[in-house]
């Protein structure tokens, strides 16, 4: 999904960056904390080897002893993890209540220089930090080794506070530099916004052009649609203009060879086969040209007819042009605000070829029905309570010029007509048994999404 969406590859973009940066933030902030926590407990074993060597007491004859105990108490406590010991050249000394009977191993010599030695070992209960050193002779008094040693776990043990509190703390930043990407990301595709709501206008018929007033950026984008859109329909205006200008040129003469077919009838010789060939004629110049009208309008962006206006303005039309025959027309429309992937002039060729048909067979009552048809389509449904179809013939009646019943007027292009333009646009049209004892005559639009 991410590969399809600008917004989604740039906010997981900057959540990597940020992330990664981070994360390699932490592993060189906790580093240096390791640094610098080990560096501490260096100096406080240091502090507490002075101190240490400060309270030592020795007279010839006597064991070797300190004043008084140490200032921190954990070097009492067994097994604290705080130890101390004082190694005399026999072999005597002195150890910390904390070793109990255990011994802190050695690396310096009474006659070791330097004097003083940091190592790690291993202690009583693990891993230690050791600092070893080594009080020369002084008088009677022979050479000392003082060794003071705290677990590493103590240094492990602060270290991991300072992880977790410094994880804690990444984590929120980044949770709240991941959010501000967001926010910088959606204000900077707000164009982008606007560019998408003005082509849905543009979709829906509420609009013809897309907005000038857009950034840099995104306004070469905007001029060069809105060109293409004034180029489609100047297209679409010339095509409509020659249809006409090519029917009207027809016409014209087929008009005056009619006329001259009907004075040979007049004046008694059989004019028939002209008559009947010019109007064959004059059908097919106003099947094409209404094919011709709905495929130049298909290829217009921004088609949208609102259904209801143009079922108003049909059955309007039509009920005056009724108005000696005792038809009722009814509409019945699901949803007034539907709108239709089509060209207005185009529904309303569709809707007045299928009411008219109705009301020339309707024995009284012809009732229009629009609704939603699923899957993004709009379904129209006529019907009447004319004598019906059979149903042989529901398929033949939408070839161009087949008419079932010659008494009716007609040319016999009205339901082929209505099949051609539903198809151009990506519908259908069809015939089924109706409800009010007559036909159905159906045809499905795809529907203009509403706007979001």
């Amino acid at each position: 999904m991410a590969r399809h969406s600008f917004r989604l590859r740039l906010i997981a973009g900057a959540a990597i960056w940020i992330s990664v940066g981070l994360a390699m933030s932490w592993f060189a902030v906790v580093d240096l904390f390791r640094t610098h926590v080990t560096s501490e407990f260096v100096d406080e074993l240091d502090h507490h080897g002075t101190e240490l060597a400060g309270l030592i007491e020795y007279a010839p004859g006597k064991p070797i002893a300190i004043r008084q105990p140490l200032s921190d108490r954990r070097f009492f406590i067994p097994r604290s993890g705080y130890y101390w010991q004082i190694d005399l050249p026999d072999g005597g000394g002195l150890r910390s209540g904390s070793l109990e009977s255990a011994h802190l191993p050695a690396d310096l010599r009474f006659d070791s220089a330097p004097p003083e030695h940091n190592s790690v070992h291993r202690g009583p209960t693990g891993e230690a930090l050791m600092l070893e050193r080594i009080l020369p002779a002084k008088g009677d008094r022979p050479a000392l080794r003082v060794t003071v040693a705290t677990d590493r776990a103590q240094v492990e043990a602060v270290l991991a506070d300072l992880r977790h509190t410094f994880a804690f703390s990444l984590v929120f930043i980044a949770a709240g530099l991941i959010g501000a990407a967001m926010a910088q990301v959606t204000i900077g595709l707000l164009p982008l916004n606007r560019v998408r709501d003005a082509l849905a206008a543009i979709r829906r018929g509420a609009a013809s052009r897309l907005p000038e007033d857009l950034p840099s950026e995104v306004a070469p984008l905007a001029s060069s649609v809105n060109a293409l859109l004034g180029a489609n329909e100047e297209v679409v205006r010339r095509a409509r203009i020659q249809a006409g200008n090519l029917a009207h040129a027809l016409k014209t003469p087929i008009a005056v060879m009619m006329g001259e077919a009907n004075r040979l009838q007049a004046a008694g010789l059989d004019g028939s086969l002209l008559l009947e060939q010019c109007q064959k004629m004059r059908r097919q110049i106003d099947y094409e040209l209404a094919k011709a009208r709905a495929a130049a309008s298909r290829e217009s962006l921004g088609l949208a007819a609102p259904l209801a206006p143009a079922i108003g303005a049909v059955v309007s039309a039509l009920e005056r042009l009724y108005h000696d025959k005792p038809v009722r027309f009814d509409v019945e429309i699901a949803e007034p605000d539907a709108i239709v992937t089509c060209d207005r002039e185009d529904l309303e060729e569709i809707l007045g070829n299928l009411v008219d048909n109705a009301a020339k067979w309707s024995r009284g009552h012809v009732l229009v029905i629009a609704g939603p048809a699923g899957a993004g389509r709009i379904r129209l449904a006529v019907e009447d309570d004319g004598p019906g179809m059979p149903v042989a013939d529901r398929e033949r009646v939408f070839r161009a010029g087949e008419r079932l019943d010659e008494q009716i007027p007609g040319t016999g292009l009205g339901l082929a007509i209505v099949r051609d333009i539903a198809e151009l646009y990506g519908g259908a049209a069809w015939i089924e048994d109706g409800g009010l004892g007559g036909i159905r005559a159906c045809v499905e639009l795809p529907a203009v999404s509403p706007a979001r």
